[in-house]
């Protein structure tokens, strides 16, 4: 009895020098933890407003490094003047075109605003052939002509209207002009990433085998790479398409506004909208402005490049990575639903990774 007594008085020592080691550990774990969720913390707040940019200049990247390796030869070797280069190409061919559409269309609301208030602005009569369009003739004859006789009581029964909708264009856009903003300094920041693009491809290179391992992580990079450059054929490849045979019909009929029907067109085309939503009105009222033969040849030229999409997408969609395109497809469009327009691209990336993952799983022998 003694023996053991002995026993447990030569133990209370060991667990008593146990606890303070233990309670040291804990804190210092703790403070180090925290300290790192404070710096992590810190860090996104700091970098939060680059974070769209720099993803926007790395996709912007990754699509026009085959242009800036095409031209760097041509220029000596040298690849910093030719992302230079490639780089305010891309700013002009963003700004110059936002010019155009920003002052065609502040330039015909200006218009519309003075010829209201001189009392000057008419309306022409409507065709008899208006009120023949079916399910919409009657209300549309009716109030064209409403309109023809009388348009100052129609622009003051629809004055509240109408201020809403000229608030909401203005809104518009000067929230399209700040993303034009930012576009071009994601341009200037994917200049800076094509310019060392071999460093920053090492880097990318050794963070997704550092996070997979040499398989399949190493395969990532290239398939990232791979993977932005489908979505840009699939789905801006193909709404620039799209909109230049849109665009073809409305220049050469002679459709009013059509560079601003053009730029509606691109975006309903990019947002995986249906481009027949601005489409089969211009329709409409080309049947009412114009001759039936002139009207027939661009109802069909105009309904077979609004579905153009689904010919072009399944043939562009995919090609040059090994990734079946619906998983590419659905990730674009459901990265797109989630995040907006860097979710095409962000989308595609993540269910082409989880698509190699789940090969890969499937392709290990059981246990």
């Amino acid at each position: 009895m003694s023996n053991e007594t002995t026993a447990g008085n030569e133990q209370e020592p060991a667990n008593t020098a146990f606890e303070p080691q233990f309670v040291r550990n804990m804190v210092e774990s703790f403070l180090r933890i925290g300290l790192l969720v404070v710096l992590l913390m810190m860090s996104y707040d700091i970098i939060k407003p680059f974070i769209v940019p720099i993803l926007w200049g790395a996709i912007i990247a990754v699509a026009a490094m085959p242009l800036v390796r095409w031209l760097e030869p041509k220029l000596g070797g040298k690849r910093g003047l030719a992302a230079t280069l490639v780089s305010l190409v891309f700013i002009l061919l963003l700004v110059v075109p936002t010019w155009m559409v920003t002052e065609s269309a502040l330039g015909g609301l200006k218009k519309v605003a003075t010829a209201a208030q001189e009392g000057t602005l008419t309306i022409p009569p409507p065709p008899a052939k208006v009120a023949n369009l079916p399910m919409i003739g009657d209300e549309v004859y009716a109030g064209w002509s409403r309109a023809n006789k009388d348009i100052e009581a129609v622009l003051t029964d629809a004055a509240p209207q109408i201020q809403n909708a000229v608030r909401s264009l203005l809104k518009g856009i000067g929230g399209s002009l700040v993303g034009v903003l930012m576009f071009v300094a994601s341009i200037a920041i994917a200049g800076g990433f094509m310019a060392f693009a071999d460093s920053c491809g090492q880097l990318a290179s050794r963070f997704f085998v550092r996070v997979g391992g040499l398989s399949p992580g190493g395969e990532w990079a290239p398939m990232t790479v791979a993977t932005v450059r489908s979505v840009l054929k699939g789905v801006i490849g193909v709404a620039v398409i799209q909109t230049v045979l849109v665009a073809i019909g409305l220049f050469v009929v002679g459709i009013p506004g059509a560079p601003l029907w053009s730029a509606i067109i691109l975006f309903l085309a990019i947002a995986q909208l249906p481009a027949l939503i601005v489409v089969l009105p211009i329709i409409a009222y080309a049947w009412s402005a114009y001759d039936t033969t002139t009207a027939a040849i661009f109802t069909v030229w105009s309904l077979l490049a609004g579905a153009s999409d689904n010919i072009l997408k399944p043939i562009l969609m995919g090609r040059g990575v090994d990734i079946p395109m619906p998983v590419i497809l659905i990730g674009a469009i459901g990265g797109m639903i989630a995040s907006g327009i860097i979710g095409l691209f962000a989308g595609a990336v993540v269910l082409a990774i989880w698509y190699k993952l789940f090969v890969l799983w499937l392709e290990q022998e059981p246990s």
